[in-house]
């Protein structure tokens, strides 16, 4: 059975540090995100989403890693919140009275209204049973599917209040996004979804109409929990300088205002309505059998070495899928030639082969994972040798980030540490920062949203 990577991270009832100094001593960011098609999601191999976006560069700035928890119910997401296995709930919600009961909200990120979303009246003239509405007093003896959210409810009785008692909301728990479908294949007839996301699914879903605004408009935020202050208080002074305003809107207009968005409804590589990495994911599932791996993983390994096309040949002269060097391709009977099942196939057996050549004192299975990536990319036998100078100047051989990996990424002239004779046949044009880290933290958002 394949091995996969996943961290857990226990929950905390009471957090007796201030929130920034919690974060610095666990040693990540954690923020949880809704999977939806503006704000998470995987689109040809990679990962992208406002929120996403937002949330990774926050990280480097406060200098801690980022990690994501995908959830797509609002209780739950809460739950992470509330118990501090989460930091940030990275969902976009109204700011309302209610919700400051709730959690403590962000600056701003944007503004929007509900707006009430039904067939469009081309595709309902051979539909008598099917009632267009445009105006809100049309709505007489509805009923209405919205998202349960606890967060929306303020927005749901303002709306009740400009209808009357006729309507009736059902709460079910579901995604807007699924809603919105919903609504377009006829399962329900009405729902109701934020304004800016409903302009890109409207899009996707031509038979849909969302002319109609069922509330006014409210400023939308982050939620955190109420005992964050000085996460809060960090956050909002990164959200209101005058940069990262700017990287805001820059990163709004390239998600929300984005026409080309809506290919992603197009593509059988979008996670979100079809659970597919690449065009070769029968591939590495059936091979990965061979070694330890989560077919994941490799696939992580070969975007990042191939961007998934199988015919690609480098500057030196590393070819296919896995980007195999023509002396390593060699040993495996591998040529330009060969099929994507023997290119895979081939990779996987390579990936074994290294990590056989690991020491067994690397036990932690991450720890050899991020061994086995870098000699990947560099030859085992200059791996090796970066564990005997981490060893040499008291740092931990078996560890790889913070420790083997410093010789690699701090090689320099005037550093005696990284400077050393045992990598004096690096190319000068050979970079490798982040190699590593890029192809695990890909890894996890595709365990965090595809399917096994």
């Amino acid at each position: 059975m394949a091995v996969a990577f996943a961290l857990y991270i226990s929950p905390k009832e009471e957090v007796p540090r201030g929130a920034i100094q919690y974060i610095k001593d666990r040693g990540q960011l954690v923020a949880v995100l809704e999977p939806n098609t503006l704000n998470y999601f995987i689109y040809k191999g990679e990962a992208f989403g406002f929120g996403l976006t937002m949330l990774q560069e926050f990280s480097l700035y406060l200098g801690v890693p980022l990690k994501i928890i995908a959830c797509n119910t609002i209780s739950q997401a809460y739950y992470y919140l509330d118990y501090h296995v989460a930091d940030i709930m990275a969902y976009n919600l109204p700011v309302t009275r209610l919700g400051k009961n709730l959690a403590q909200f962000s600056y701003p990120l944007f503004e929007t209204t509900l707006v009430l979303v039904q067939r469009s009246p081309q595709a309902i003239k051979k539909d008598t049973g099917y009632t267009y509405i445009a105006s809100l007093k049309d709505l007489n003896d509805n009923t209405i599917v919205v998202q349960r959210n606890e967060f929306l409810q303020p927005l749901y009785d303002r709306f009740l209040s400009q209808t009357g008692d006729d309507i009736h909301l059902k709460e079910v728990s579901a995604t807007f996004e699924e809603l919105f479908r919903m609504v377009a294949e006829d399962s329900i007839r009405y729902t109701l979804c934020p304004e800016n996301l409903a302009g890109v699914l409207s899009q996707a879903f031509s038979n849909t109409d969302i002319t109609l605004q069922a509330t006014k408009s409210y400023p939308m935020a982050w939620a955190l929990n109420h005992s964050s202050d000085s996460l809060t208080a960090i956050l909002d002074y990164w959200l209101d300088s005058i940069a990262n305003k700017r990287l805001l809107d820059k990163t709004y207009r390239q998600i929300y205002r984005n026409p080309r968005v809506v290919n992603h409804f197009r593509s059988d590589y979008f996670s979100l309505m079809n659970s597919r990495i690449s065009p070769w994911d029968e591939q590495l599932q059936q091979y990965s059998n061979l070694f330890w791996w989560d077919w994941r993983l490799i696939a992580s390994l070969m975007y990042t070495e191939s961007n998934f096309v199988p015919g690609l040949t480098s500057h030196k002269n590393a070819y296919g899928l896995m980007q195999m060097t023509p002396g390593t391709a060699e040993v495996y009977g591998l040529d330009t030639a060969s099929s994507v099942s023997h290119q895979i196939i081939s990779g996987i057996k390579y990936l074994k082969w290294i990590d056989r050549q690991l020491p067994a004192e690397i036990r932690d299975p991450r720890e050899r994972a991020s061994f086995t990536l870098a000699a990947y990319n560099v030859g085992i036998g200059r791996v090796l040798a970066l564990r005997k100078k981490a060893e040499e100047f008291g740092k931990d051989p078996n560890r790889w980030h913070g420790n083997v990996e410093y010789y690699l990424l701090s090689r320099s002239n005037n550093d005696p540490y990284g400077h050393a004779d045992t990598l004096s046949e690096f190319p000068v044009d050979y970079s490798m920062d982040g190699f590593v880290d890029r192809i695990i933290n890909r890894y996890y958002h595709y365990l965090n949203l595809i399917h096994d």
